[in-house]
């Protein structure tokens, strides 16, 4: 079982920044991919960035050249710096730990974006 725990949301302004990041506890997560989704009111949950336990990144084409996803497994904690920040990056930011079969789930972290 692995615990996730989101935590740096809030309100930026847009052009702002945040970081966002995801504490695990009850497990290593070195062997898992770990991934940010988000959740905007109204919408399908969508995949924001992944790494995979080697390094290997992948984004949103939304969010290509604005986020970066890293992890520090040393510290169990992975994490997305967000720069430029634009009103259609609100949502609910969610982590997730994925080693199949087994997925896990932060409780979401709030992010919104206005003037």
């Amino acid at each position: 079982q692995v615990q996730l725990v989101e935590s740096g949301g809030g309100l930026v302004q847009p052009g702002g920044s945040l970081r966002l990041s995801c504490a695990a506890s009850g497990s290593s997560i070195s062997i898992y991919a770990m991934g940010w989704y988000r959740q905007a009111p109204g919408k399908q949950r969508e995949l924001v960035a992944v790494i995979t336990s080697g390094g290997i990144t992948n984004y949103a084409d939304s969010v290509k050249g604005r986020f970066t996803i890293s992890r520090d497994n040393a510290k169990n904690t992975v994490y997305l710096q967000m720069n430029s920040l634009k009103p259609e990056d609100t949502a609910d930011y969610y982590c997730n730990a994925h080693f199949w079969p087994n997925a896990y789930w932060g409780q979401g972290s709030q992010v919104t974006v206005s003037a």
